[in-house]
């Protein structure tokens, strides 16, 4: 498996902080096979990826991401709704089957 390499400076780190996330925690769901939820192109034309998953802890944290130069940026990173940690733990118990399932945030 290819290592992911990361865009970190203190624009991302700071909004993070905000949300109470470190860097090492947004890292940590983005390795461990998160669940993808959402995939837009913004009015600029930038991709992003929302993602669900855990932290080592056990935090459930939804992150949204962007790829730059071959390496993911992580646009925001906070904890996860009640409504989306409901449907991760379901996903991961077997009762969604895919990506028909995944809830699209607004």
């Amino acid at each position: 498996m290819e290592e992911i390499k990361f865009d970190w400076d203190e624009g991302n780190t700071g909004h993070i902080a905000a949300h109470k996330v470190s860097q090492t925690e947004a890292e940590e769901v983005l390795v461990d096979d998160p669940l993808e939820m959402d995939f837009e192109i913004t009015e600029e034309g930038e991709e992003r990826w929302s993602y669900l998953g855990e932290t080592a802890r056990g935090r459930l944290l939804y992150i949204v991401i962007t790829l730059r130069t071959e390496k993911v940026r992580v646009i925001t990173a906070f904890d996860a709704p009640m409504r989306d940690k409901l449907f991760y733990l379901e996903t991961k118990a077997g009762l969604h089957n895919g990506s028909e399932d995944t809830q699209i945030r607004e």
